[in-house]
């Protein structure tokens, strides 16, 4: 039914506001304590990006306010010889001095400002290349784990879809604040030079717009940190309507409409929050604006009545008014500054909190070296629950593989078979529990050396963006023979011998010249992708849910014929594939209930004689 009510899921449009009264207590003292940790922040990553360009930059920026604050005092020498008695000429004559310093303070300011331009415009694209690295290092490091906690995600979706496009954008904001400050504090040395009373007017001007731009950034991260669930459910949806992989099934299911029910659902609560976003940022800024429209009014009505006692003489008040213009803009620059410097820096901050937290979801040092073989591999009271989930997937497991053995896990889906395979692999560490590779405790070994002895053929692999040669060796780089010999194990040179350049051609058709595989091609690659790795341990996972009978039977026998010493762990429902196997583990919802080979548990009458009597049957 079209009038159907959708189910959206984590996405409640009425917790949309959640962060929000947490970030309206959030005053602007506060935001100006917080300002100096920001520019340290973005100040320390420039440095880490490029010393020298950081160095240039905020050395020329100080130059700048040096010569801005010279200008400002030589201009008082100009305007006393204009305003002094006597010709005309005479006073202009007297001026030339003052004048020609003012005109070498503009040059040298210009040119400081222009190099510090410069600097500046080169640190923006070596601070992005850091962000970006030190982001997708951490998340292609964590463990594996992270990616089922939803909480993590939000985390990562903050942090990659615009804390590190703002990095760049905080440096420069923060480089923007240090030289409007310079300004500030050259137009206010000056004024403090020419009076005291003068200085506090300069506050007048600018301080209700400060407050009306802090108050508006910070209406706008609260809603937009609030949106989050959303801007993520958006794009799953966006995917489902425009990427390759469903479009069949999209069409098939005549889901378009559906889909797109559900999108504008999601895109019209969006942008609701957004127009009323909209109305109360313009309500502050108008707010801001017209009290700042006093607060200049009562700076000029300062200065007539300073000049009518004659606390200050003409040319001193000349001079104040450039000042207080000078400071007004650098004013202006600096809250426009510090304004985009705490928007930008909370969603820098959001990249910042993703990567500590990631660092922490990175495993240390292990002393442990990876033992080069086993002979036997131990897994005792194994206990693992995945992230957010009451119910653990794995209770109290206990297996013992030998070296050369053939094992399969049997099992109905959810029984944790796959779990345990990604335990015995290094994938997931359990809970409780422990595993040895004979006498080595896998949790004093580092994750990556342990993978290096291992190999899995998933079923649901990925398919690599790259060659064929590439989804085969994954860049180790191994060599020809080795190259060709997996792949005929596998089956997967008679798939390469039919692309237009062989183990050059581009396994994705979205490029130019790139080929398409079907299911069962694929799968043949991923085959010979577990295969080249030429490890001790291989652990098949479905190998053959995308084969034909034929293919997967050859399969099988090729795995046998590889095994060769070699260790397989076979995780598969086609009960008729683990007849052969050395040892049969039966899982039931998280526990092993049933172990010993085809033979033995058959005449138990226990879950693998149902559930293999159920497929002969049908075979019958």
């Amino acid at each position: 039914m079209q009038n159907e009510p959708l189910e959206l899921g984590e996405i409640s449009f009425n917790n949309w506001y959640i962060h929000t009264d947490k970030m309206a207590e959030v005053g602007f003292l506060a935001i100006a304590r917080r300002l100096p940790s920001l520019v340290g922040q973005a100040l320390r990553m420039a440095w880490q990006a490029s010393p020298r360009d950081t160095l240039a930059t905020v050395a020329l920026s100080l130059l700048g306010g040096v010569f801005t604050a010279f200008g400002l005092l030589a201009t008082t020498g100009v305007l006393t010889a204009l305003f002094s008695e006597g010709p005309t000429p005479d006073r202009v004559m007297a001026a030339l001095p003052s004048l020609a310093l003012v005109g070498g303070a503009a040059v040298l300011r210009t040119v400081t400002q222009a190099g510090a331009g410069w600097a500046q415009s080169r640190l923006s694209p070596q601070i992005d290349r850091l962000t970006e690295e030190r982001l997708y290092g951490l998340t292609s490091q964590v463990e594996l784990v992270a990616y089922d906690d939803p909480d993590f995600h939000d985390s990562m979706e903050r942090a990659s879809s615009r804390g590190v496009s703002v990095a760049g954008s905080v440096v420069t904001y923060a480089v923007d604040v240090v030289t409007a400050a310079v300004g500030i504090v050259a137009a206010a040395g000056v004024l403090g030079v020419l009076h005291p009373v003068l200085l506090p007017l300069l506050l007048l001007t600018v301080v209700p717009d400060a407050w009306a731009a802090v108050r508006s950034a910070r209406m706008r991260y609260a809603t937009l940190y609030a949106l989050v669930p959303a801007n993520r459910r958006k794009w799953i949806i966006s995917q489902l309507l425009a990427d390759r992989d469903p479009a069949a099934e999209v069409r098939s299911f005549t889901m378009r409409g559906f889909l797109l029910r559900m999108y504008d659902a999601v895109a019209r609560s969006q942008q609701d929050v957004m127009l009323r976003l909209a109305g109360r940022q313009m309500s502050t800024r108008l707010v801001g604006e017209a009290l700042g429209g006093i607060g200049t009014a009562l700076v000029y009505v300062a200065l007539g009545a300073l000049l009518a006692i004659a606390a200050i003489p003409l040319a001193v008040a000349g001079t104040a008014v450039l000042a207080i213009r000078s400071g007004q803009t650098s004013l202006g620059n600096l809250m426009y500054a510090i304004n985009h410097l705490y928007e930008e820096g909370l969603y820098f901050t959001d990249f910042l909190d993703f990567c500590a937290e990631a660092e922490r979801r990175v495993q240390g040092p292990r002393p442990a070296a990876a033992p080069d073989h086993f002979e036997c591999i131990t897994a005792d009271n194994l206990t693992f629950t995945y992230p957010g989930s009451d119910a653990p997937a794995l209770r109290e497991v206990s297996v013992e593989i030998k070296r050369g053995e053939v094992i399969a896990f049997v099992g109905e889906n959810g029984s944790g078979k796959t779990t345990l395979a990604k335990i015995l692999s290094g994938l997931y560490e359990p809970d409780t529990g422990t595993v040895h590779w004979d006498d080595t405790d896998l949790r004093q070994v580092s994750p990556d050396a342990l993978r290096l002895r291992t190999a899995v053929i998933a079923q649901d692999h990925t398919r690599w963006p790259l060659t064929a040669r590439y989804n085969i060796t994954m860049g180790t780089g191994k060599g020809e023979p080795a190259l060709h010999a997996a792949a005929a194990v596998a089956g997967a040179d008679e798939v390469i011998a039919e692309l237009p350049n062989g183990y050059r051609t581009l396994l994705d058709r979205r490029f130019k010249d790139g080929c398409e595989l079907s299911g069962g091609q694929w799968q043949r690659i991923a085959v010979a992708r577990g295969f080249h790795r030429d490890a001790d341990l291989l652990i098949c996972d479905e190998p053959t849910a995308a084969l034909d009978a034929r293919a997967e039977h050859a399969l099988f026998e090729r795995i046998r014929g590889h095994a060769d010493g070699r260790t397989v762990l076979l995780i598969t429902h086609r009960l008729a594939s683990v007849r052969y196997a050395d040892r049969i583990y039966v899982l039931d919802h998280g526990k092993i209930t049933e172990q010993g080979d085809h033979a033995t548990l058959m005449s138990r009458g226990g879950l693998y004689a149902d559930l293999y009597t159920l497929q002969a049957t049908a075979y019958r």
